[in-house]
């Protein structure tokens, strides 16, 4: 499976979502700050920030179910502006402090939603390569827990989420 099949498979949950909630309005500013609250919310399961606190970091496979909800509205902005060009996963074997990366990516999403270009969408790709290397998980990992995500959200949808 490549990047061009999520697309499609987000493409097709988009457009579910849209028809069932009614949804005839532009909701790019809303999907990118869904996007950084995900983010937010991965760093917070992964612990990196807080220097205060003993506790490790959430289980696995808890960290990655917040990893692929963000994959979920990084593709979904890509389709609202067209950039769907990408077709490998950004392999970015590059070890990186998780803090300084969070803070990176989310710098990249702000500079994206105020101003969408492709070249700062494919950053946010690279950033999203990056955290993934550096947690461990593999495209495979994504892919597998993406999938299952989705069929998770329609029946969240069917169900009146």
């Amino acid at each position: 499976m490549n990047l061009q099949q999520l697309f499609s498979m987000q493409k097709e949950l988009d457009h579910f979502i849209e028809t069932t909630q009614k949804i005839e309005r532009d909701v790019f500013k809303e999907k990118g700050l869904a996007l950084m609250v995900e983010l937010a919310e991965l760093a917070n399961e992964t612990r990196c920030f807080k220097f205060w606190s003993t506790k490790g970091p959430s289980e696995r496979d808890v960290i990655l179910e917040e990893y692929v909800d963000s994959i979920h509205f990084i593709l979904s902005l890509g389709l609202l502006k067209g950039y769907t060009s990408i077709e490998k996963w950004p392999v970015v074997e590059e070890k990186r402090d998780l803090t300084e990366t969070f803070l990176m990516t989310q710098d990249y999403i702000l500079t994206f939603v105020n101003d969408p270009t492709e070249d700062r969408y494919l950053a946010i790709w690279q950033c999203y390569g990056l955290l993934a290397y550096n947690l461990g998980y593999t495209f495979e990992d994504v892919v597998s827990a993406y999938i299952e995500k989705n069929e998770e959200n329609y029946i969240r949808q069917r169900s009146g989420y």
